[in-house]
């Protein structure tokens, strides 16, 4: 087996859901990993820190995707119409890839240990916006306030667009999901 193979990584996520879903989070090894995937525990450690990270490797790209687009939003944004236009852009992106979202979803929702780190990833990539809205001129609370709310609105959305039935529409499900955080605000007073 050649020292740097490419697609390691993809092969190493696909080997290690596959066996999450076969035989549980907490009874598969590194070693049981790096076996069905055809690569080294070494070249695990190259790409991974851990088992987890494996479910959540794709968590810094879409970071840096929303973070890159609530910078370049039109200055004539609002704090959450940037941010929304982030999610919406970054999920309709998933479409393709929507079974794996949902094996993936299936085994953090069996392991209390991957929903406790699914909040905290959640957490991290709306500190990262709020970081980013400040550097736009938004001052806090509102920043944090709009990357909260934000990031609310992503994950409803994604969970029920995970658990639809039918063709999904992203887009339509976000603004809905927008609406309802309108709602709740507008009632808030």
């Amino acid at each position: 087996m050649g020292r740097w193979q490419s697609g390691a990584g993809e092969r190493l996520e696909r080997a290690a859901l596959d066996l999450f879903l076969e035989q549980g989070f907490d009874a598969t090894t590194v070693p049981q990993i790096t076996a069905r995937a055809g690569l080294t525990t070494r070249t695990f450690f190259r790409h991974y820190a851990d088992k987890r990270e494996v479910v959540f490797g794709g968590v810094d790209f879409i970071q840096a995707f929303v973070v890159s687009r609530v910078i370049g939003a039109p200055a004539s944004a609002t704090p959450i119409e940037a941010v929304a236009r982030a999610y919406q852009e970054v999920g309709a992106n998933f479409q393709e890839n929507i079974e794996a979202f949902r094996q993936r979803q299936h085994v953090i929702d069996a392991t209390p240990e991957l929903q406790a780190r699914e909040l905290g990833k959640l957490a991290v990539i709306a500190s990262a916006i709020a970081q980013a809205l400040c550097e736009r001129g938004v001052a806090d609370p509102v920043a944090t306030m709009a990357a909260e709310l934000g990031t609310l609105v992503f994950r409803l959305t994604f969970e029920r667009w995970l658990n639809g039935h039918g063709p999904h529409d992203w887009s339509g499900l976000f603004r809905d999901r927008l609406k309802d955080a309108a709602i709740v605000i507008a009632g808030a007073s």
